[in-house]
């Protein structure tokens, strides 16, 4: 059986969660995703040469500043103090696609999940953009939460 909403109280109004109480720990959360294109799109973007410029570099950028920006984005998201926040961006060895992984991390009372999955999706919609002249048939998929540390909840590791 699921568990409870935790972002509505018991007469069904949204609510951001309280996490006032909890204890500040370490969080790390782990997030990936691909984009697949055409074999001309996937060649020009992996040799830098897409018709906007180095697609991966401004991608991973791109999801660095959308992990920061987390808040912003999804309603009930807390705004928190990340402490680290990188993306990486590898080209497939067996499909012309990009594997997009981002790591978040912050000492808080709220995890960085959101925060390493918006990472991962920005990345892609930029590549997306950055390509779209070449390919607009591109399809992002498979974003997922790979692992998370820290909290109450405990560890998660995604075994698939």
């Amino acid at each position: 059986m699921a568990g409870k909403l935790t972002h509505q109280d018991s007469d069904g109004r949204i609510r951001m969660v309280d996490v006032g109480g909890k204890d500040e720990t370490e969080r790390r959360a782990i997030a990936s995703g691909r984009i697949t294109m055409s074999q001309a799109a996937f060649e020009a973007v992996r040799d830098g040469q897409g018709p906007k410029g180095d697609a991966l570099k401004t991608a991973e950028l791109a999801g660095i500043m959308a992990a920061k920006k987390t808040s912003d984005l999804i309603p009930l998201c807390h705004p928190l103090p990340i402490t680290k926040a990188k993306v990486v961006i590898n080209a497939s060895t067996t499909a012309p696609d990009f594997i997009i992984r981002a790591e978040v991390s912050t000492r808080g009372r709220t995890g960085v999940e959101m925060e390493a999955l918006t990472a991962v999706s920005v990345a892609a919609l930029t590549l997306y953009d950055m390509a779209k002249a070449l390919d607009k048939s591109m399809r992002i998929s498979d974003i997922v939460l790979d692992e998370k540390t820290g909290g109450k909840s405990g560890d998660y590791r995604r075994n698939d």
